[in-house]
């Protein structure tokens, strides 16, 4: 063993044990190996930060503002709420937010697909009274399973086509994924139709700040418009498009304002509805009734750039300017360049106008403003900003823009016309110029801790390999294989790579997985592209633990799970993975 050779080892030993260890969090861990690996000399100064420039990192970003504006369109929670209310058995429910969440990864970053459905799910248990932990975990393992599919579904996927190119000078493309992953994703999700009887039926949700804030009773007004589906409809007719936790309490014609009656007042264009209810719901339920919010189109003016005006929730202090006002006497829009877009007080249900509310002191008020210079008006009007939740109430949506766009970007790359990077932050820059998101959620979108380790690894896992590390451990590994069918083989290489991956991230597993698969390869007379495949499917195939990977565990809280329930519902998912997934490697990817 050489000294360089003894320094990959050590740096690599020592990641996975800091990896375990858990002290620090894994993108400063990245950012050490590679100084270590700088410092010894495996790494070239001029090489140190050639990872930050990879297409990996390009790619992995792009796909997460991309996933986040289609998120933000409610084009699939539209859908998913018009077949929800048709299916009442707690098994169809499951069955329904699975396929969803698996199909949307195949298209978006699971971890994205995953977070645009947890809402739904929450609102399907609240109406079927099931518990929550029996949708979230297979919800979270569907994302991964759907992620196998396409090369932008996880990341995984990204890291080995961008590693295949480097070994082999040919990156596997968009679809090269699809045979062998629908054929594991659909028998997955076929396992967790059944399997989620495997899991508790009676955790809470781990209490968060938005439980504690527990603000449901907004009251807002929102405008039929001529294109609303309400509109020459019944009141009736309105109140099943709303969420059940949204009610309408009040009507304005005409500027009259009156409480709703039997019969049920006919809607006309221009009519105010008056709405109570959590912002969240009031926000689906006014883009789902294509109302227009009142005064989400006043003018606020900021004095940047328009992407930092946004919604934010206030408290009225006890010495604010505000209490006995209304906001048409004080004049808030004009004065101060904020708009008023809902009012909430405990125990009190509004009929009157929100800008003929007599204001008090405990009010919670939903106010949109220029977040650059909100913080100066709410001292000056004596608010208090509540911990910070995001407030979507006001902020207009664009439907299927993101959609196109993302579909735009995979058929270039699946057609060959662009390369994946230049095609998928192409995408990303489009959903911002054409609205679908601001700069600043843009930027919130982006999982920077992920890029800083991706962008710290890859140095370091070319180092083990060039070292002549990799050789070693193939050598190693071969001698073992030696003594096994060609199944076999990849079966060992699938494992090792899942059983890495709850230690060292999934992107990292395969930094440091692929090299040493394909020099496994290599020594048995293989193409190395069934082992990379083998490494791609194991790495994005963490079911044990809920911290191998971020769907998993962006459900433990909301499930109210504890550790060794993945293992319950992960360990014979683990195996269909094994068992199915290496015989589809060889009849689709056969490596001799």
């Amino acid at each position: 063993m050489t000294q360089d050779q003894a320094y990959a080892f050590a740096i690599l030993i020592g990641l996975m044990v800091a990896f375990i260890w858990g002290r620090f969090r894994y993108d400063l861990i990245a950012v050490l190996a590679l100084l270590t690996a700088v410092f010894t000399g495996i790494v070239p100064h001029k090489a140190a930060f050639s990872g930050f420039g990879d297409d990996i990192v390009i790619i992995v970003a792009s796909a997460l503002v991309v996933s986040a504006a289609i998120e933000r369109s409610g084009v699939i929670e539209a859908f998913v709420h018009r077949v929800a209310p048709k299916v009442t058995s707690l098994q169809g429910q499951v069955v329904i937010l699975v396929g969803a969440v698996t199909v949307l990864s195949i298209f978006i970053k699971n971890i994205g697909a995953l977070s645009m459905m947890i809402p739904v799910a929450f609102q399907m248990a609240r109406r079927s009274k099931a518990p929550a932990s029996s949708f979230l975990m297979p919800m979270a393992f569907g994302s991964l399973l759907g992620g196998l599919i396409t090369l932008v579904g996880t990341s995984p996927n990204i890291v080995v086509s961008q590693m295949r190119e480097e070994l082999t000078g040919r990156p596997f493309n968009m679809f090269d994924f699809t045979p062998v992953g629908i054929g594991i994703a659909a028998a997955g999700v076929a396992f967790l139709a059944l399997g989620y009887r495997l899991l508790p039926r009676d955790r809470e949700a781990t209490p968060t700040m938005e439980k504690a804030l527990n603000i449901k009773d907004y009251m807002t007004e929102a405008r039929v418009t001529a294109t609303s589906p309400v509109n020459g409809k019944s009141i009736r007719h309105l109140s099943a498009l709303l969420d059940e936790e949204v009610l309408v309490t009040g009507l304005v014609r005409n500027k009259v304002e009156r409480m709703i009656s039997l019969p049920d007042p006919i809607l006309c264009q221009g009519d105010i509805v008056l709405l109570e209810g959590d912002p969240q719901a009031l926000e689906r339920g006014i883009r789902r009734a294509r109302l227009e919010l009142e005064g989400h189109n006043r003018s606020t003016e900021a004095k940047g750039v328009d992407e930092e005006i946004a919604g934010i929730e206030v408290v009225i202090g006890p010495k604010s300017v505000l209490i006995g006002q209304t906001a048409k006497r004080l004049a808030l829009h004009e004065r101060f360049n904020i708009n008023l877009l809902a009012v909430s007080r405990s125990s009190k249900r509004f009929t009157e106008r929100l800008r003929d509310i007599a204001l008090s002191p405990g009010d919670v008020l939903v106010l949109k403003g220029d977040l650059v210079l909100l913080p100066t008006k709410l001292m000056e009007l004596g608010l208090l900003p509540l911990a910070g939740r995001e407030i979507r109430l006001g902020n207009p949506r664009r439907g299927l823009v993101p959609v196109v766009v993302l579909a735009g970007a995979m058929v270039l790359t699946a057609f060959g016309l662009l390369p994946v990077a230049t095609a998928f932050f192409t995408a990303a820059v489009l959903t911002v110029l054409l609205g679908s998101l601001s700069l600043r959620e843009a930027y919130e979108a982006i999982d920077w801790p992920i890029l800083i380790m991706l962008g710290g690894l890859i140095p370091v896992s070319e180092s083990i390999r060039t070292s002549g590390g990799a050789d070693l451990i193939a050598g190693g590994l071969a001698q073992l294989a030696s003594a096994l069918p060609l199944y076999g083989a990849l079966a060992m290489i699938m494992v090792v790579a899942m059983a890495a991956t709850p230690f060292l991230n999934n992107a990292a597993t395969v930094l440091v997985v692929a090299p040493i698969a394909v020099t496994l390869a290599q020594r048995l007379g293989y193409s190395p592209d069934a082992f990379l495949m083998a490494v791609a499917v194991g790495a994005a195939c963490d079911f044990l633990t809920p911290v191998g990977h971020q769907c998993n565990t962006l459900v433990l809280g909301p499930g109210g799970y504890r550790f060794g329930d993945y293992w319950k519902l992960g360990l014979p998912l683990s195996s269909i993975v094994v068992l199915l997934g290496v015989p589809l490697i060889l009849l689709f990817w056969p490596p001799v």
